[in-house]
């Protein structure tokens, strides 16, 4: 019997994990977020327990009643742009909440799994493994390197699942996702400018769920690369989504990253060699083409 409690039970990640982890048999979860339940009207049987991972006695209290054999870690500050204007938040959220949760699996006998970034890399020299350094561009980054030597110098099993460019469609969640953002910009016939100079792996957020449960299932102990498998440029996925819909592709420009104004440089070429997932976890992530038609049927086309 495992029971795994998820950090970040609100967030995309989170809740594509509480509904994969429901149906699986042999596991007790315990959904976990700041705030209210936003997914109780969705899955009722849900447990859940309010948790703001940067309260350290919350974090104790809540581990010591559950007692879970794993924690999966998806809570975080993850608008790139927010973190470099709020340095404060992004440390109270990204650094600082791993290490309560490292404290509290020391001291609960806790397997914990962390989710983390390809920005802790400087894009020269993607795609990336497992073993490649990392040297961030932006503050986000810099955060999430900081948390994975937070985990790394941790004395309870520890597993850091880096992901890519996380997209899909979640219950009451505030932001868009790539696929939805170019069909809705195209549908209404606005002319949309894309980054052709940014190569990432893009990552289904039911794969890297996937990949979370593989990891705790397998007990799995490291560091594994989670993402999709085809290296793409924003623009590449705006064309895929564009012929999906069999919407204008003439609307689609080319853009460099120069040509945007947000606080937090990109890295040019992240993306990942997934081939230690794949071949230790047995993970199978979903190809961009069949991503969009996963999303596509969630957002009721």
């Amino acid at each position: 019997m495992k029971r795994i409690l998820i950090t970040g039970a609100n967030g995309l990640l989170g809740q594509k994990l509480a509904e994969l982890l429901l149906t699986q048999a042999d596991v007790e979860v315990l959904a976990t977020s700041r705030g209210e339940n936003k997914l109780a009207a969705v899955f009722p049987d849900l447990p859940f327990a309010s948790m703001d991972v940067t309260d350290k006695a919350q974090v104790e209290e809540v581990v010591s009643q559950f007692k879970p054999t794993h924690i999966i870690h998806t809570a975080a500050m993850t608008n790139v742009d927010q973190c470099e204007t709020d340095h404060e938040g992004a440390l109270k959220l990204n650094r600082d909440a791993v290490q309560y949760l490292v404290e509290a699996c020391e001291k609960y006998n806790v397997h914990l799994i962390h989710v983390s970034t390809d920005f802790i890399f400087d894009g020269e020299a993607g795609p990336y493994t497992e073993e490649a350094e990392a040297n961030p561009v932006n503050f986000y980054g810099e955060t999430k390197r900081l948390a994975e030597e937070i985990v790394k110098k941790a004395k309870c099993k520890w597993a850091i699942l880096r992901t890519v460019l996380v997209y899909g469609v979640a219950h009451d969640y505030g932001r868009t996702n790539i696929v939805l953002w170019v069909r809705d910009s195209l549908r209404a016939g606005k002319t949309i400018n894309v980054v052709d100079d940014q190569f990432r792996t893009p990552t289904l957020a039911e794969d890297l769920a996937q990949g979370c449960w593989l990891a705790a299932k397998h007990d799995a102990e490291g560091i594994y690369n989670i993402s999709g498998k085809e290296m793409l440029t924003p623009y590449d996925m705006a064309l895929q989504v564009a012929d999906y819909f069999s919407l204008d592709k003439s609307l689609i420009n080319k853009a460099d990253g120069s040509t945007f104004t947000q606080p937090a440089k990109r890295p040019p070429r992240t993306g990942f060699d997934i081939t230690k997932a794949e071949k230790t976890l047995g993970y199978k992530p979903h190809a961009f083409s069949e991503g969009i038609r996963v999303v596509a049927e969630q957002a009721g086309n």
